[in-house]
């Protein structure tokens, strides 16, 4: 397998707290980290999923060491609740994610997901299907890639990029890494004290477009909030602030905007719904300066845990 840190392993295992006979579900597996710490942890099973074709070669590791403990599921975590269904759960006791890119994705050039490394300009999480960033980048208007990059990459300047994106691929489509970010960098002035390069928050802005990941979360949080039985806990690690937002908003609904919603109250006051998860701890968990030293990508981590009501799921519209 390739070198993977699980960002705030300590921390998930902690909160997710796995117990003998528990079945958690990993619904980003990626190279296995949490996945192998979980199942190290107790005598449980553990349901891994993941989109990436790549992963299988790690989860075939994996099996081979926990045999019928684990279970690996190709397919997106928000499609969770049928995925784990037919694998012949009905409830579990545990579901952890880890959203966006992995470190093992980053580090491989062909994927397209970092301009650290010059490569294919794709960024699939399934390299099977869909549309890849390239097509994006060449084939949008100039006016949906300016909202693209604005939207998912809270970039000031994205009409600036999309504007300099639109000429240059007149002359040449841009197929490569290192060609749209030499293009942002263009566009985009450094600061002496920028901590990012210019290009960080467009790439990030086109991944996340590609993979629907914000859209992937949302379905993967209810899929979540479907499985967990009494007291089951979720266990959420994202990365940036539209992700923590999707998270925070959801887990902030659902608990009935108090940390302390008592299972057996009636409706909180200002929804119609029930309050299905508590909140132990309010605020997001943070890694530690020992961990970022060690693991510069845990920088921007925020944790956040829920603990789930005896109440039944919403009814979701759509």
């Amino acid at each position: 397998m390739i070198d993977h840190y699980p960002v705030m392993l300590n921390e998930v295992i902690e909160n997710l707290s796995p117990q003998d006979n528990g079945v958690y579900v990993d619904g980003t597996f990626g190279a296995g980290g949490y996945t192998k710490a979980i199942l190290e942890s107790a005598d449980c099973t553990v349901i891994a999923i993941d989109r990436d074709p790549n992963a299988i070669s790690a989860a075939n590791v994996l099996k081979q060491e926990f045999g019928g403990r684990f279970i690996f599921v190709s397919g997106c975590f928000g499609d969770a609740f049928e995925l784990v269904r037919a694998a012949g759960f009905l409830q579990v006791d545990g579901f952890v994610l880890d959203i966006g890119v992995s470190s093992m994705q980053l580090d491989q050039a062909e994927r397209g997901f970092s301009f650290r490394f010059d490569g294919a300009l794709d960024m699939r999480m399934d390299t099977t299907q869909g549309q890849t960033a390239a097509d994006v980048v060449n084939d949008a208007s100039e006016g949906d890639l300016a909202n693209i990059i604005y939207q998912y990459g809270e970039e000031r300047l994205s009409r600036r990029i999309a504007k300099r994106i639109a000429i240059e691929r007149e002359q040449q489509r841009i197929e490569t890494t290192s060609k749209l970010a030499d293009i942002i960098r263009s566009v985009v002035p450094r600061g002496p004290k920028d901590k990012i390069d210019p290009a960080t928050r467009t790439f990030q802005a086109l991944r996340v477009f590609v993979n629907d990941e914000l859209g992937e979360l949302e379905r993967g949080l209810i899929a979540a909030e479907k499985l967990l039985k009494e007291s089951g806990r979720l266990v959420v690690v994202s990365f940036h602030s539209l992700e923590d937002g999707i998270v925070k908003a959801f887990l902030y609904e659902r608990s009935g905007r108090a940390s302390n919603v008592s299972r057996y109250l009636p409706p909180s006051v200002g929804t119609s719904q029930v309050s299905t998860f508590t909140l132990p701890k309010r605020k997001a968990i943070e890694p530690s300066e020992a961990e970022i030293q060690q693991n510069p990508r845990s920088r921007s981590a925020k944790l956040r845990v829920a603990h789930r009501t005896v109440q039944p799921s919403w009814e979701v519209e759509g």
